[in-house]
């Protein structure tokens, strides 16, 4: 067995759906690798694009589903890398964007591994722009706070919660990712810290697949329209106000448009 590969294990992000949103170092790496450990929410049309020969290892993460322990991937990696074989690790959108890539990369840099990053498109950039909306439009924000909105108490993983009340404060546009089981906590927090009930707000479930739906509301009418429209996981939130820019008219989402003031 080659205990010291010559080849990095590669970090490739998939970006948010479109295999088109694909990096071309992202589309050498896979077309190259021999094996390729890939997360639940990498489309289908990327994993289209391997060689005949790439072997598929499905080591997915989703919240309130049966996962893969974190660990038990470190050490296939390790044990493919230390085989000999071209390894990439694919995760959906980049893999440094609450992808846990900076875990994978100190337990391979441990294992005295070389690693590489291959940055991918995230889906909080990517979703709201597929509707039109500008995340640091100069005129709406000073910026943009990009936040997990998967609550970290008693998850045992050494996460941190965010702090609403602040982000509430900041002015900033909130694109918060994993935040639908949550939402009605997230709007309660954001509201008690005295965010508008009134400010723009946005749902994009499913960014850059054939199955993209969103909703343009407010952030008192959010809980209730994610409720109605059927809006479900994956999915990115928008608060503030440059989702009132959206322009239904954009041509990049596949998926039917779905209006709602509320």
């Amino acid at each position: 067995m080659n205990t010291t590969p010559s080849n990095p294990i590669a970090l490739v992000g998939a970006g948010p759906g479109d295999p088109e949103l694909l990096t071309v170092k992202a589309l050498k790496r896979l077309q190259a690798a021999d094996v390729v450990l890939v997360d639940d929410l990498v489309d289908a049309r990327v994993l289209a694009l391997l060689q005949p020969h790439t072997r598929v290892l499905k080591v997915g993460k989703r919240g309130g589903c049966v996962s893969t322990e974190q660990r038990f991937i470190h050490e296939l990696m390790i044990r493919e890398a230390r085989s000999g074989a071209r390894v990439v690790r694919l995760k959906g959108g980049d893999p440094f964007v609450f992808g846990r890539g900076g875990e994978e990369v100190d337990a391979l840099r441990a294992a005295g591994l070389e690693v590489e990053i291959v940055n991918g498109l995230t889906a909080g950039l990517a979703g709201p722009a597929s509707i039109g909306i500008p995340v640091t439009d100069r005129r709406c924000t000073p910026g943009v706070a990009l936040v997990t909105g998967h609550s970290a108490e008693g998850s045992g993983d050494g996460g941190r919660a965010p702090d609403w009340a602040a982000l509430a404060r900041s002015g900033l546009t909130l694109v918060i990712y994993m935040g639908v089981a949550r939402c009605a906590d997230i709007v309660a927090q954001l509201r008690a810290a005295r965010l508008r009930g009134d400010m723009p707000a946005a749902v994009i479930a499913a960014a850059h697949t054939e199955r993209q739906r969103q909703a343009l509301t407010s952030l008192d009418g959010l809980v209730e329209t994610i409720l109605a429209q059927g809006l479900g996981s994956p999915a990115i939130l928008v608060i503030g106000e440059v989702a009132a820019l959206a322009n239904a008219s954009v041509v990049n989402p596949p998926g039917p448009a779905v209006q709602v003031r509320a």
